[in-house]
């Protein structure tokens, strides 16, 4: 890269590559516009989206897919009071079954109304077709308005099952990727202009986002079309916050150095060549820093979060390439006026004075270990909240409020035995049918087991086994352990799918952590030719991760009311936390190696933090920002994600890259840099370089 940055004219901000560079965007904008618009259709949104590969459950899903042309899926109207039921409310049952039949699939009847023991509530099971999401949450739709037609005064009525879970999901993915869109560029041209003090300049770095954002969904769509990419609405929502948190980030570095060298460079092309090859390298490092610790997600079993992290990389590789190249060149053909009315004027001094961030350092330094000891008891003190973690979620608890479909399904739990909407599934040879059923029924924890269907040759059958527990309880996922060991057959369903879950979550949590880890340490090594130096930076980061997730836990605990953590939580917030956590002790870590080449070790770590103390915290504050539009949002895995990352990155910015990283450093002196070639250098004394590269940094400090 450094020799690409050393050609001037051709880079992006050069003479002629300026022009070259925004008529190629222009030409892939136009021409790839099209295609990000379709990234919709390369979604899936199939159960076995969000469950493990090769998981049984998810064999079981593909398997019903014989039994049928048309996949069928149930919803479920309940009818309840709180009293028996008396001949009105069955009136209405029964008027409503006549408008059911109409909706219902070719072929397929309305079951009778089924009264509960209590005989307070009745159930009727409506078989809808559900090939498309679109269809199955407007057939649910009209489904509620017959059921709340004329409804008797005292009772209620709520429409459930998986069809109506679906809908209610469809309802809030189909709002989600323009909700987050919005918010997420809202926040940013706020922050952007309280960052800059300009009405101009954050116009830049937020178009340069919109181009990576197209180049991001088309390249995404092209990827999940012809190599096979995995996405899912879930990951798709999450890859737009991504962007635009990174892409913002490098823009900012690289805005924050170009700034620097307009007031020592009079052609402003001179400067932001100087300012690519100053930044350049760090934004590389970063870039692939990130990019390669969401790779690792590609080694998990669940396929969600398989695809969050491939389909990240993309993001990231996007949001990279659009911060080195169209931004450049828009900058300097805009000219310096972008920055007014702080315009940087050649000759003028640089500003080296910040107070705050000076106070930061000497603070520091005047006791470092004392410092970096206070903020590891803080952050230990806040990991340990994450020992209480109550991991999982049940269906009744996936949305910030009630949806219909829950509500429905804590009525049929109060009335009837709690599987009965979502019974287990389990798919057998016909000829073992009789002996599975028998096996079946004589599991402990199961109600009863129905035949539901067979595939057109007779060769499996489908049973239905209604279980006592909740389709995500201990006792359900327990009793499928049972069925699948008693019975020679397939055994899927909701319960199955947690468990499942639950069990890929922790294989995952032992493959790809250690994974993580250890390709960010290398990343690392590489970058600062050192050992002693990426150890203590990784350590830090996996500090401000659990710090992270004992904050969350508490707030969960205590203020959302959160009944559990997600499954996907612990994975996904270690993931992206290690990847952009390390980001800003890249930043930073890049900026003080060159100060100590130049000055020394305890010098350079001062220079590097107070110079970069203002723009990292910026940069945090962005990303923080992009991340904590989740915690709006009405599915609560997405809400809990965003607040893990939220506090994560604020915990880093403010306390870890601040305090305990600068402080470690001092503490360990050059030894820190061992066994590279600084460790050599006293701290204070210069590291041996070649004079003539020692003349050159000295004359650009000036």
């Amino acid at each position: 890269m450094r020799a690409w940055l050393e050609r001037g004219a051709a880079v992006p901000g050069g003479r002629r590559g300026k022009w070259l560079v925004l008529a190629i965007w222009l030409i892939a904008v136009m021409a790839l516009g099209a295609l990000a618009g379709k990234l919709g259709e390369v979604q899936d949104t199939s159960a076995n989206a969000f469950l493990p590969r090769g998981a049984e459950s998810a064999r079981v899903n593909t398997e019903l897919e014989k039994f049928r042309t048309d996949e069928l899926m149930p919803a479920v109207v309940v009818y309840s009071g709180q009293e028996a039921l008396g001949e009105t409310a069955r009136a209405k049952v029964e008027a409503d079954r006549t408008a059911f039949a109409k909706l219902a699939a070719d072929g397929e009847q309305v079951s009778p109304a089924i009264a509960s023991k209590d005989q307070k509530a009745l159930m009727v099971v409506v078989p809808l077709l559900g090939e498309e999401q679109a269809d199955v949450a407007d057939t649910i739709d009209r489904m509620r308005d017959v059921a709340d037609a004329h409804a008797p005064p005292g009772l209620d009525t709520q429409v459930g099952g998986p069809a109506a879970s679906i809908a209610d999901a469809f309802t809030v993915f189909g709002t989600l990727d323009g909700t987050l869109m919005m918010a997420t560029g809202l926040i940013v041209v706020i922050l952007l202009l309280l960052t800059y003090r300009s009405p101009v300049l954050w116009l830049f770095p937020t178009l340069a986002v919109a181009f990576a954002s197209v180049l991001t969904q088309a390249g995404t769509y092209l990827f999940a079309k012809y190599a096979g990419l995995p996405v899912d609405p879930q990951s798709s929502g999450v890859l737009m916050v991504l962007v635009f948190g990174v892409g913002t980030d490098y823009a900012l570095l690289l805005i924050a150095r170009y700034r620097e060298e307009l007031h020592r460079h009079e052609d402003r092309h001179e400067a932001m060549q100087a300012a690519l090859r100053r930044s350049g390298p760090a934004i590389l490092a970063s870039a692939g820093t990130v990019a390669v610790g969401l790779a690792c997600l590609g080694f998990a079993t669940i396929n969600s979060s398989r695809s969050m992290g491939l389909v990240g990389v993309i993001g990231v590789i996007c949001g990279f390439l659009a911060m080195i190249t169209i931004l450049p060149a828009l900058l300097v053909i805009a000219g310096r006026w972008v920055f007014w009315p702080l315009v940087p004027r050649h000759g003028a001094a640089v500003r080296t004075s910040r107070p705050f961030w000076e106070r930061v350092g000497k603070s520091v330094a005047a006791r470092p270990r004392r410092s970096w000891i206070a903020s590891l008891a803080v952050t230990g003190a806040l990991a340990l909240c994450s020992l209480g973690l109550d991991m999982g979620l049940g269906q009744t608890d996936w949305f910030q409020t009630k949806p219909e479909s829950v509500v429905a399904q804590e009525k049929l739990s109060a009335h009837y035995p709690s599987g009965a909407a979502d019974p287990a599934t389990i798919i057998v040879k016909t000829s073992d049918a009789d002996e599975a059923t028998r096996a079946a029924e004589a599991t402990e924890g199961v109600v009863e087991v129905k035949t539901v269907a067979k595939t057109p040759n007779g060769e499996l059958t489908q049973l239905a086994a209604v279980l006592a527990g909740t389709p995500d309880s201990e006792q359900a996922k327990n009793t499928v352990e049972a069925l699948r060991a008693k019975t020679d057959g397939l055994v899927g369903g909701t319960a199955a799918q947690a468990l499942d879950k639950e069990t890929a979550t922790a294989r995952d949590l032992k493959v790809v952590v250690p994974l993580v880890l250890l390709v960010v340490l290398l990343v690392l090594i590489w970058l600062l030719r050192s050992f002693v130096a990426p150890l203590v930076l990784l350590a830090t980061v996996v500090v401000s991760y659990f710090a992270a997730l004992g904050t969350s836990n508490l707030i969960f605990e205590n203020v959302m009311d959160y009944p559990g953590v997600d499954w996907s939580i612990p994975l996904l917030g270690f993931v992206f936390l290690v990847a952009l956590g390390i980001d800003y002790n890249i930043f930073l870590m890049h900026r003080v190696k060159e100060e100590a080449a130049v000055h020394g070790h305890d010098k350079g770590v001062l220079t590097g933090l107070i110079s970069t103390g203002g723009v990292i915290t910026s940069a945090g504050l962005v990303l923080a920002a992009t991340f904590a539009v989740f915690a709006g949002l009405p599915l609560v895995a997405m809400a809990q994600m965003g607040f893990v990352v939220c506090i994560g990155v604020l915990i880093d910015t403010f306390l870890v890259r601040t305090v305990m990283v600068p402080a470690l450093a001092l503490d360990l002196g050059p030894r820190f840099w061992a066994p590279g070639a600084l460790s050599k250098s006293g701290a204070s004394g210069r590291a041996q370089e070649p004079s003539g590269a020692l003349k050159e940094r000295e004359l650009e400090n000036v």
